[in-house]
Order: structure tokens, then sequence, then C-alpha cells
């Protein structure tokens, strides 16, 4: 089996593989694998479940990271424990994309309900603060289920609010002026398939990335429709979101209900749907928190320092 890792931080290789690729060298002795590194990567090859051990080792390693500065013996006898211990890929929520030995997973408890109440439910309201994997983890789940033959197209919608700038005198076309608000969509499913997969998908309406306003009047059969940024939709917009759920069809609806680009008089229309739709049957709710910020650790820093001022 080969697997091919990208690095959270390509910045942090040194830390990660240690004086002279010691880390890795002593990865390479403990689980019988052979390993290289190049750049931002890491290529894994050998028996399957010794792939699977050593690439587990190498995310603890990276989570490690963002508490301590430097890895020691003490803490790879640590990881390597902790990875043998480990629950297999068919206990865990492996997420299986396109692109070649590309491996997601869910990093936080937190995480793992998310993608579970994905799979077991109709329509999921997930909130959080940045970093969490609100957006990348649905898009993934999305793309694992496509590939899985349990859908048959995905819909991503982001609403086009102007986040206190004004684009209107943005030159170019409609598409190019909504384009930059679909770019986290297009940067999530650029990490799962290849460039001209993405490509022949969106020719093939198999993949659909658009602004929230272009799903009125359509129904969604057979489909994963996700909306991002739902913070920024309003009550009508919302309702008109979620009323184009049809047969054999699911919906991912995610935001940070903290913070909305929206006018004062306006109320958010996830802020409202989380109220409205709480414990009715086949919706599930998942508030993501600081503690599953997966970016740089300096986000989780940033977050809190923010809540401190908020209150």
């Amino acid at each position: 089996m080969e697997l091919t890792i990208t690095l959270e931080n390509s910045d942090q290789r040194l830390q990660l593989f240690g004086s002279a690729d010691a880390n890795l060298r002593y990865i390479r002795e403990m689980c019988k694998v052979h390993i290289t590194a190049r750049d931002g990567l890491v290529k894994l090859s050998g028996p399957k479940e010794a792939v699977v051990q050593a690439s587990e080792v190498l995310e603890l390693m990276q989570q490690r990271l963002k508490r301590i500065d430097h890895l020691g013996k003490a803490d790879m006898d640590d990881l390597i424990r902790q990875a043998a211990q480990a629950p297999s890929d068919h206990d865990r929520q492996l997420l299986n994309v396109y692109a070649p030995g590309r491996k997601i997973v869910p990093r936080s408890s937190g995480q793992e309900k998310y993608i579970k109440a994905i799979q077991e439910h109709d329509l999921v309201f997930c909130t959080g603060p940045a970093g969490t994997g609100k957006t990348y983890l649905a898009v993934a789940a999305a793309v694992s289920m496509l590939k899985q033959n349990r859908i048959r197209r995905i819909v991503l919608a982001r609403p086009a609010v102007e986040a206190g700038e004004k684009l209107g005198f943005l030159p170019g076309d409609m598409q190019a002026k909504v384009n930059p608000y679909l770019r986290p969509l297009f940067d999530a499913l650029g990490d799962m398939m290849e460039y001209g997969q993405i490509k022949k998908f969106m020719l093939n309406d198999i993949v659909e990335v658009i602004p929230l306003a272009f799903m009125r009047g359509r129904t969604l059969n057979g489909a994963l429709a996700i909306l991002d940024e739902a913070q920024n939709t309003t009550i009508a917009q919302m309702l008109m979101f979620l009323t184009r759920l049809g047969h054999d069809s699911k919906m991912v609806v995610t935001g940070d209900d903290s913070q909305s680009d929206l006018g004062k008089d306006q109320q958010s229309g996830l802020v409202d749907g989380l109220t409205r739709l709480r414990g009715i049957k086949g919706v599930a709710i998942i508030r993501l928190t600081k503690a599953d910020i997966v970016r740089h650790r300096l986000v989780q820093k940033i977050v809190k320092a923010y809540e401190n001022n908020r209150s």
C-alpha cells in the first residue's frame, strides 16, 4: 500500500522530521514502512496495517507540535504507542476521496460526531468558529458519497454577501464578481480531486458551485447540497434553500452563528433555523468549538482572544 500525506504546516518540517530526519527513521524502524519526504509531502509504502499506523503517528506528531516545539524520543515512543492502540480504518470515519493517496479523517471528537451526523441524517446544521473544518469536512463527506455512488451529484452554495466591502464596481461579468465568494468551496474540492476531474464533473453537472440565489425554483434529487456561510442568509433565503430538498438527498448547512455580515435590521437565517428546527426527527445540529480547530495553532489563540473581547 502507498499513501501520500500533505503536511498541515510545511514550515514545521524540521521539528516534525527531527534532526537529520531522525523521527522519520524511527517511524520507519518501528512501523516497518518505507518513508520518503519532499517539500510538504510524506510518502509511505509497505503493508497496509504498517502504513496506516505510520500515518497515524505522523498525524499525532503534527497535533502535538501545536502544543510543544520539539519532539523527543519519549514523545515518539508515546505517539507510536497511541497509534498502535488507535481504532482501525474500518472503525474510523475515513473519507475516501478521488485524489490518489489522500486520506481525510476527522481530527477531534466533535468532527467525528459531525461526519457521523452527515451519514445518518438528511439535514445537518453545523456551527462553530473559523478553522473547525465545517466546510472542508462537509465537502469531503459529499465527495466520498459521490465516489461510493450514494449520491449522484454535489451542489455547493454560498450567499453572496459583502463583508464590509463594496464589490459592485469590480471589473468583469456576474460570474467574475461572484467567484471570490465561492473560492473557499473550490479550494476544498481541489484537495479532493484533480483539476481536470473537477472541470469534467462541473461540465456534466455532477458538481455545481453556485451563489445561493441561483437555487431558487429548483428541486434537488439524489444530491448532497451544502450551504456554506449560512449566518449570512436571511430567514427567507434559508427557507428557500431548505425546501429544495428532494428524494434521496441530503443537506448540510454550515456557518458561524456568532458573526454575520447582514445589516443590523436583518435576522440571520442560520440562527432562526437552529431555533425552529431543533428537535425535529431527521435533523441533526452539531456545534463545534475552539477545541475542534485544526488550522494553524495560532487560530485557536486568535479565536479565544476575540471571544474574551466580546465578553
